[in-house]
């Protein structure tokens, strides 16, 4: 069996490693950083921050899979007393109820919601204008997209749906996500997987690779782009604010606040995971999207003002700070008329595949990675289907 090469060692990439080697396959993944886990890393301590995924969502195929082979470890829910505190900041204020549309909305199923119309104009007919305009900021916390509204009426409501569940079915990684990549790393280890860090394959390096067996690029799309020398793959991404705040513990503050006047979610995520921070400091990260044009300052500035609202006095509370702007790295997204399907193909021809989270395989953020990892690899094994109908050959000797 030929030696499958696998460039990136991200959640994509380990999945992809894990499910060939599992066939007796060899596998090396190429990693270009120290490091692993890609998006996938957590920050070391005193304040472990996740740079990418933060929930896994329990009915995913995913958990199943890091499941069955005792990749899971341990998970954190949201307490119930920290689910009583999620807020929602309507007409500038701050409410302990969303609008009752919103909910009336979230009995839908995403299949019908139809494909081909935004989900602002199906919304609307459903329950009125504030109402949907409430529902797609709602949904921007599975997004990470400027105007929600605009997007296909299916695509958004299956993330409405999934992010409004009741039991929630957010399930984070004690410890964050790097818990998760060392794991599967362990795995992939003792499956005999060749693990090379520091490990940069340009493009010149990836035509000489291919031509000895099958190789899966389980990078960013810019970055397989790039490597592959194909111009087609692109996307649709969002183009998010983040802010990451510790701040000292003080009684009353919001476990989460929704903003429904704007995309925009903030999260006290060592409510659910107290290992993230030390005692007497709690870990607070937000995202708020912003329009292409627009600043990083101008999606700080609005998260500031919901943290006026859901965090009194965290200016004079503040241990530690850090602010970024995240642009076509937080998954696809799929315009009105497109599905999953028609996102760059897994196969790439010539014995070249693509996994990661903005490809052809379905699922909520991280889990589009999952699914074209295990599909990319079975395709490399020769037992896959493509289910992407458009799929592209590059020349890859092409000087």
């Amino acid at each position: 069996m030929q030696r499958i090469h696998i460039i990136g060692g991200g959640l994509a990439g380990f999945t992809a490693a894990i499910t060939a080697a599992e066939s007796g396959a060899p596998v090396t993944v190429h990693e270009a950083h120290h490091t692993l886990g890609g998006r996938a890393r957590t920050a070391e301590d005193p304040y472990r921050t996740n740079d990418g995924p933060h929930a896994l969502y329990r009915r995913g195929p995913h958990w199943t899979w890091l499941a069955q082979r005792g990749l899971l470890g341990p998970t954190a829910t949201v307490p119930l007393l920290a689910a009583a505190r999620l807020r929602f900041r309507l007409g500038g204020a701050l409410r302990c109820t969303p609008p009752l549309d919103l909910l009336r909305l979230t009995r839908y199923s995403a299949g019908q919601a139809p494909v081909d119309t935004d989900f602002r104009t199906w919304a609307t007919g459903r329950v009125g204008e504030e109402g949907a305009r409430a529902a797609a900021h709602f949904a921007a916390v599975a997004l990470y997209h400027h105007d929600p509204g605009s997007l296909s009426a299916a695509f958004v409501q299956e993330r409405l749906r999934r992010a409004a569940a009741l039991p929630p079915e957010a399930r984070y990684p004690v410890g964050g996500w790097a818990q998760v990549v060392d794991r599967m790393a362990a795995r992939a280890w003792n499956l005999s997987v060749r693990i090379e860090t520091v490990s940069r394959i340009d493009p010149s390096a990836l035509d000489d690779v291919a031509r000895r067996g099958p190789v899966i690029v389980a990078t960013s799309l810019d970055a397989a782009r790039g490597l592959l020398r194909d111009p087609t793959l692109t996307w649709d991404s969002g183009r998010t604010a983040l802010i990451d705040l510790a701040l000292r513990t003080r009684r009353g503050d919001a476990f989460a606040v929704s903003d429904l006047d704007a995309p925009g979610w903030i999260e006290r995520f060592s409510a659910q995971d107290r290992t993230l921070a030390p005692a007497g400091r709690q870990l607070v990260q937000g995202q708020f999207p912003v329009a292409p044009g627009e600043s990083k300052a101008v999606g700080i500035a609005r998260a500031e003002d919901v943290l006026d609202l859901g965090f009194p006095g965290w200016r004079d509370r503040v241990e530690w700070r850090r602010e970024a702007l995240a642009a076509g790295r937080t998954g696809a997204v799929d315009r009105p008329g497109t599905t999953w399907r028609d996102r760059p193909a897994i196969d790439r021809g010539n014995g070249v595949y693509l996994a990661g989270d903005q490809v052809a395989a379905p699922g909520l953020l991280s889990e589009v990675s999952f699914n074209s990892g295990m599909e990319a690899a079975l395709l490399a094994l020769g037992r896959g289907e493509q289910r992407s109908p458009n799929r592209r050959t590059p020349d890859l000797e092409r000087s």
